[in-house]
């Protein structure tokens, strides 16, 4: 007999991008990228500059330096609030990232790993919280936190921070897609509970999503600005939005270059984590694009 030979796989020649089409892509990143980058960078100009001279010369070029200069003259100013500002934004951040994160993985891995009654219609409510803005809560929970003796208190803060819908539905995603069910079941049989399943198998698979979670939480909260001016009166427990707003309302008791330098100080933080965890964000910002 004849063997019968396997037809060879058509191959789908790949379509060349035309250069009308990569030029134009390029002109709207690289107007995206002056878009963003153009505060940065006369934030970045002005704070150098000698103490007084922050709004005169250019803004686009470096005038002298007197960077040093002008953070000491931030930390001598009013017995060092600036500084208890960013503790406490770094407290408020770091306690309700970790908190949130923790949250939203538990919430995302049981939605995509466990059947139970209204599972759908659960992760609906959080999709439908994905869209809503949080700036709407902000009047209810002003509301809530005064009756229940909560103004003025640390907590009327963090305990709104711990709640991300969008994290329980990354988390939930990248549990449905990247923790394969073989695994788990692979532990179930060898005694393992449910709890250490997730600890030591689970929670490590969906490490790249846990870290994209922390730095969105950690972003979202550090910028926070409407809930902690509302419910913090007291300025020595407000962040460093709220102070730095404060600063800049008060042009006569607060000169303004300090609020140039301030916003400049402010955002380390941030710069600082991402840095630090831009291996595992990137991993984490493409959970569910490949199955």
């Amino acid at each position: 007999m004849t063997p019968v030979t396997a037809a060879p796989a058509r191959v789908t020649p790949r379509r060349e991008t035309r250069p009308a089409t990569r030029l134009t892509v390029l002109a709207l990143l690289g107007l995206s990228a002056f878009y963003f980058l153009f505060p940065l960078w006369w934030l970045l100009v002005s704070a150098t500059k000698p103490f007084g001279e922050q709004f005169s010369g250019s803004g686009l070029w470096f005038d002298g330096f007197g960077l040093f200069d002008n953070i000491a003259r931030l930390s001598s100013h009013d017995d060092g609030v600036f500084w208890r500002w960013m503790l406490n934004s770094v407290l408020y951040c770091g306690v309700g990232a970790l908190v949130g994160t923790l949250l939203s993985a538990l919430a995302g891995y049981a939605l995509a790993k466990y059947e139970f009654p209204g599972r759908g219609a659960l992760f609906a409510l959080v999709m439908a919280a994905v869209l809503l803005p949080k700036v709407l809560f902000t009047l209810p929970l002003y509301l809530m936190f005064s009756g229940v003796q909560l103004i003025d208190n640390p907590l009327a803060v963090l305990l709104p921070s711990v709640v991300s819908p969008f994290g329980v539905y990354l988390a939930r995603v990248f549990a449905e897609q990247g923790v394969p069910d073989e695994v788990l079941e692979a532990g179930r049989l060898d005694g393992a509970g449910e709890l250490r399943i997730f600890r030591t198998i689970g929670a490590r698979m969906m490490l790249p999503a846990l870290v994209t979670i922390f730095l969105f939480q950690f972003v979202e909260i550090w910028n926070n600005y409407l809930l902690p001016a509302m419910v913090l009166g007291d300025d020595r427990l407000q962040p460093v939005t709220v102070g730095l707003v404060a600063w800049n309302a008060s042009h006569v008791a607060v000169p303004p270059p300090l609020v140039v330098i301030g916003s400049l100080v402010s955002i380390a933080p941030l710069l600082i984590a991402f840095l630090a965890l831009q291996r595992f964000w990137r991993a984490g910002m493409t959970a569910g694009a490949v199955k």
